[in-house]
């Protein structure tokens, strides 16, 4: 017993070093970039990257690039774009997998079949193109939020929460005159709250970090999220050095005297700090849900 409790803790510890690497390694390069976005201008080029600890800490550089127009422009696009699918997709993934889990539904299996068929094929990129023109979304936010609205596999995921409802709850509701409408957002929807919050974590970090759809959807650069003005500025910069990057952002005065690394870095803090956030108040949800799964009833 003694060895065995032994063979135990030395596992335990092992796999915790093994994971405090994993999280350094994962944790480093961000925090690389935070040092260089608050390294102090004259510091930047001494530092060449590798400090640990910032030097002449200073917030010009976020103060500076968030009065750039694209930048700020960009950042509250994102915003909009990811609060307004969020809603979307949450929703229209609950309805329709509300719908799929009553076992009485005509044609259950048949529209089964079709959801699995569109997670194997896609239609591709051009379809998706001209579906939008059709519809007259093209360069409208609504063409970036309304693209995968439901997401199959997040609508299977939902479907599996929603199984567990008890049919007691949902019968109950009936008798007292709920509709189902009533039935879903009353009952089923806050009953599986660990299972929104898997989906909403997903779809919400889908649509921060999409900018494949927006540059082909999106003419206008107004219109354009964070993630698109990110890499506009880098290629910019490979291709046009700093000049152009100063140009495709029309940078203010205050913004030019400062190290193009420095802006870089900072633009990639931005971008990063709004999911960081998000994820522990999804994933306190998330927890408070598997919790109360698993209290035996």
């Amino acid at each position: 017993m003694v060895n065995k409790k032994a063979k135990g803790r030395v596992g335990h510890i092992v796999l915790l070093i093994v994971l405090g690497l994993l999280a350094l390694v994962m944790f480093y390069p961000i925090y690389n970039q935070l040092v260089i976005s608050l390294t102090g201008n004259e510091y930047i080029a001494q530092a060449d990257g590798t400090t640990i600890i910032p030097r002449g800490i200073t917030l010009q550089t976020y103060s500076s690039v968030l009065s750039i127009p694209k930048v700020y422009r960009g950042l509250l696009n994102s915003l909009f774009i990811t609060a307004v699918g969020l809603v979307v997709n949450v929703v229209l993934t609950s309805m329709g997998a509300y719908v799929l889990t009553k076992r009485d539904l005509f044609g259950r299996n048949f529209f089964m079949v079709l959801i699995v068929i569109t997670m194997i094929f896609e239609g591709g990129l051009i379809p998706d193109y001209f579906l939008m023109k059709d519809l007259h979304l093209l360069n409208r936010y609504a063409s970036v939020i309304m693209y995968k609205a439901v997401n199959p596999y997040y609508l299977i995921i939902l479907m599996r929460f929603f199984d567990r409802v008890p049919t007691s709850l949902i019968e109950s509701a009936r008798l007292d005159g709920s509709s189902e409408m009533r039935i879903l957002f009353s009952i089923v929807i806050p009953v599986s709250v660990s299972g929104i919050a898997t989906i909403s974590l997903f779809y919400g970090v889908f649509h921060w970090n999409e900018y494949f759809r927006a540059m082909i959807y999106l003419t206008d650069e107004m219109k354009y999220p964070l993630q698109v003005i990110l890499r506009e500025l880098i290629i910019s910069m490979e291709k046009a050095s700093f000049v152009g990057a100063t140009n495709y952002l029309q940078m203010s005065t205050t913004a030019v005297t400062l190290d193009f690394k420095a802006i870089k870095a900072a633009l990639i803090i931005i971008a990063i700090v709004p999911i960081l956030i998000f994820y522990p108040f999804v994933l306190r949800f998330y927890v408070k849900g598997r919790l109360q799964g698993a209290v035996k009833e």
